[in-house]
């Protein structure tokens, strides 16, 4: 083994190592940890982990202990709520913030696909009763590219050209999501992975989540906006959180991935018509035309 390796490989074990042991520490002491009162439950690719860095700035913010995403509602719902609790901050911690902040801390997670697994909106509605819920949207047509993009890269897409995978798609995705719903201990790393039209259909998901969380529960926010103007999105999520403007505020955009397949104008403009009636829809959550349509 060349030292490189070596050197490569001992910072990966030994993460593994700490985040076992903080894993196992945390399911001990579960009964003094938190819940969250906040899920950013997606839209992949959507700038959701911009907004996390965002949200863990704030003092009365929470994020979890090791990961901005748990992904216990979608993936590891069998791993039990003290599992789940275990990956959060203590009460103890969240005590001394209320004292010196005078405001009730609020913990968080960012697991993109609780918006789209067919059973994670009914779990974390029961689990999590009065949570409150974000989910940021983008152009669909540039969500499925940089989606493809993101799956390329981090090598869970063998077709490297997007017109192929979005041409498999029907076929990949087919009957997955009712065998899901059928059967709570299954995986689909299709699902999970390659739905890139699928996931631009936002409405779709967003109607049976505020049917389980309710309405006045969810926040949408346009990720062009979002960008563009920081500051007023963010003071959206304040207002939706009950909390007040405490700090500097850093806002930079994350994850950003090249384009290794090109898009042809034909196909840009076939989902660009596909996505017509779905970003009609959207523009009642948004309060007007997504920023993509303008």
């Amino acid at each position: 083994m060349s030292q490189r390796t070596l050197r490569e490989r001992i910072p990966t074990q030994l993460k593994a190592v700490v985040g076992h042991s903080s894993r196992t520490f945390g399911r001990l002491t579960a009964s003094s940890r938190m819940l969250p009162g906040l899920l950013v439950c997606g839209g992949q690719r959507c700038g959701t982990t911009s907004l996390y860095r965002a949200l863990a700035q704030h003092p009365a913010i929470l994020k979890p202990v090791l990961h901005k995403g748990v992904h216990y509602f979608d993936t590891n719902y069998r791993r039990g709520p003290a599992w789940y609790r275990g990956h959060f901050p203590t009460q103890g911690a969240a005590a001394r913030i209320a004292d010196r902040t005078g405001l009730a801390p609020v913990a968080f997670e960012s697991s993109p696909y609780y918006l789209y697994h067919p059973l994670a909106a009914e779990r974390f509605a029961r689990d999590l009763p009065g949570v409150k819920v974000i989910v940021l949207v983008r152009d669909p047509v540039e969500r499925a590219w940089s989606h493809h993009a993101h799956e390329v890269a981090r090598g869970f897409e063998p077709i490297a050209d997007f017109a192929e995978a979005v041409e498999a798609e029907s076929a990949r995705l087919d009957g997955v999501e009712e065998r899901l719903r059928a059967d709570p201990s299954l995986y689909s790393f299709d699902h999970q992975h390659h739905a890139y039209t699928a996931r631009g259909q936002y409405t779709d998901f967003l109607e049976p989540l505020a049917e389980h969380v309710g309405r006045d529960r969810v926040l949408v926010l346009d990720s062009g906006e979002f960008f563009t103007r920081p500051d007023d999105a963010f003071e959206r999520v304040l207002r939706f959180l009950g909390l007040p403007w405490i700090g500097d505020f850093q806002f930079a955009r994350h994850n950003a991935r090249g384009r290794p397949s090109p898009m042809s104008p034909e196909l840009r403009e076939l989902l660009t018509e596909h996505y017509g009636p779905y970003d009609e829809r959207l523009a009642e959550w948004l309060g007007g035309v997504p920023s993509w349509r303008r």
